[in-house]
């Protein structure tokens, strides 16, 4: 890869407002590269990320509304942001033009001088991530964590050693990058695999070959690892396929070497040679829930196989308190809990965030359609929840069928969000809980998950304050 990007002329396709593609623009200005954003959305659905671009003066031209021919023809090099499909007509014009195409993550792993240690899977990786890094920073103090959480991985280039250990959360859409044999992480987990994306992938089988390009370039002679569910029972058959070491974490499974699993009520870890080592229990672990013991098991295997010696994995044990949008407890108002799980975008992290809440629950669930279906979803519904607020969304008739279908109380459905939030808090029982967790994508009502998540925290706040 020409490692120079100066002067070059740099077409970021699709800024979006997750920051990704901010970084990238801020990164390139930086490079001395002559920047274009062209992006399909228009100028007032991004004006968060076109306000910070202007703010530091970056010397950036735009087209907005639409993608223009005469924009590809100018580029020497175009990003795609990850929302970007593989097939766009316009990445093939691109090639077809003789363009280079990079993603971030292809510019980010052919730079990047320290170790890096990534995670992948459809629910709990942004908590398995950050876990990580938590043990890692115990340790090495400058550990960095970036990737699918908001944070520019390009951006992070200047701080980072032969010696700094980089932690990345990634998405299926950011491994799309792993097509350039070129591009490859030091230690590789997937947490599980369930239904997402379908709209995206034509199959189960189309987005969990995208999962499976995180461990695809690894090299057992540089001495990679990729760590497997031992639970799961389509994650861990694709450790026969992984190319470098095979580490595993479990916490209903038989203990496999090297890896971390629960035994006794304790998670041990197994080396790869040598006595098992017990980590702790699970009164150490501050975040709830079967699912969050398994992201403790994966997290510790990661780190510990990274070169974390065991008293920094303890630490990061019980010092890790969750994750903004996940789980995150707000408030009590009246009585009742609120807790903030806006990332829960498909059902089954939607069930695991119900399995992981005691006492009555009315949830606040609905939203945008991403191809998936709600028919597993409901009996644990109905079994579990008190009452169901529905936020309007393409989304939103099939799983309001499917609720209905299983028994489920559906309270209602709403198109204004505080109203619903109102409604929910008000249907809950003295001691129960109002759960923000759709199992649906959030556009429509909201800019992205972390919107919708952001714009709860407000309304739950002024709850508070009255």
């Amino acid at each position: 890869m020409d490692r120079s990007f100066r002067d070059k002329n740099v077409l970021v396709m699709g800024l979006g407002v997750h920051g990704g593609g901010l970084g990238v623009v801020r990164w390139m200005a930086q490079q001395g590269a002559n920047v274009r954003v062209t992006d399909l959305r228009t100028a007032d659905k991004m004006e968060g990320s076109i306000a910070a671009i202007e703010a530091e003066g970056l010397p950036v031209a735009y087209t907005l509304g639409e993608h223009r021919e005469l924009d590809f023809e100018w580029a020497d090099v175009v990003v795609r942001n990850q929302a970007v499909p593989p097939s766009s007509p316009w990445l093939a014009l691109a090639r077809r033009l003789g363009k280079r195409v990079e993603m971030e993550m292809t510019i980010f792993l052919q730079l990047c001088p320290g170790p890096v240690v990534a995670v992948t899977g459809t629910k709990g990786k942004s908590t398995t991530a950050t876990w990580i890094w938590e043990m890692l920073r115990h340790w090495r103090s400058d550990a960095l964590l970036a990737g699918n959480l908001r944070v520019s991985a390009l951006e992070a280039l200047s701080k980072i050693t032969p010696e700094t250990p980089v932690v990345l959360e990634l998405s299926s859409f950011q491994l799309e990058a792993f097509e350039n044999p070129e591009v490859s992480v030091h230690i590789a987990g997937v947490t599980n695999l369930s239904p997402d994306h379908l709209d995206r992938y034509k199959s189960m089988e189309e987005y969990g070959a995208a999962k499976k390009m995180i461990y695809r370039n690894q090299n057992i002679e540089r001495g990679d690892w990729a760590v497997f569910n031992a639970d799961h029972p389509v994650v861990r058959e694709w450790a026969e396929e992984a190319p470098a070491g095979v580490g595993w974490f479990g916490v209903e499974s038989e203990a496999k070497r090297p890896g971390v699993f629960l035994l006794d009520d304790k998670l041990v870890w197994y080396p790869p040679e040598g006595e098992s080592v017990v980590l702790g229990g699970p009164e150490m672990v501050r975040v709830p829930g079967l699912h969050n013991l398994s992201n403790a098991a994966c997290a510790a295997a990661m780190s510990l196989l990274a070169g974390a010696p065991v008293e920094a994995v303890r630490a990061g044990l019980i010092s890790f308190g969750g994750v903004v949008d996940r789980m995150e407890a707000l408030a009590t108002v009246g009585g009742v809990r609120f807790v903030n799980d806006t990332t829960s975008t498909t059902p089954a992290s939607t069930e695991a965030a119900l399995r992981s809440v005691d006492g009555p629950v009315v949830l606040i669930a609905g939203g945008a359609a991403k191809g998936l279906d709600f028919a597993g979803l409901a009996p644990v519904v109905a079994e579990r929840v008190a009452g169901v607020v529905l936020l309007d969304g393409t989304a939103t008739d099939l799983m309001e069928r499917q609720f209905r279908e299983a028994g489920v109380r559906v309270i209602g459905r709403y198109g204004d969000f505080a109203g619903a939030v109102e409604v929910a808090w008000k249907s809950a029982p003295a001691g129960g809980t109002v759960l923000l967790s759709p199992a649906t994508a959030s556009f429509g009502m909201f800019r992205n998950e972390f919107d919708r998540g952001e714009q709860f925290r407000q309304i739950v706040g002024k709850m508070v304050d009255c």
